[in-house]
């Protein structure tokens, strides 16, 4: 359950198990810009729950996560006021072994938020490799 409370203004919260979370609108739409709005959490839930497939493939693996990170990237459909695609770019160091970079996109894909998103949107996931300074 997801008990969804205000908190003054166009702050809109909720609690869900044991956790607080706290969402305002932008100052443009009203709000005080105070904490991340709702869609801001969903498209953070989306880069996150992918980055917990990826942490989770290469401690399976013995490979140092320190220096992976994700990066989301998304188009916008300005005439439907979607999201018309999204991109994932897993940024791993150049020794990262080669083999793995399928096997990490798919790992990455099996994120439960991604595979709960209607299939019409368009989404990709790819390896960035790093260049050694």
């Amino acid at each position: 359950m997801v008990d969804v409370f205000f908190g003054g203004g166009r702050k809109v919260n909720a609690r869900i198990k044991g956790f607080t979370v706290l969402t305002d609108q932008g100052i443009q739409s009203g709000g005080e810009g105070s904490a991340p709005e709702p869609f801001t959490l969903f498209l953070a839930s989306l880069a996150t729950c992918a980055g917990v497939y990826v942490q989770s493939f290469c401690q399976q693996r013995d490979i140092s996560t320190e220096e992976i990170t994700l990066k989301m990237y998304w188009d916008w459909d300005a005439v439907n006021k979607m999201i018309a695609s999204i991109q994932i770019d897993i940024n791993v160091p150049a020794d990262f072994p080669e083999k793995y970079d399928n096997a990490v996109i798919n790992a990455a894909s099996l994120c439960a938020v991604k595979r709960h998103m209607k299939e019409s949107i368009g989404s990709e996931i790819r390896i960035i490799r790093t260049k050694l300074n």
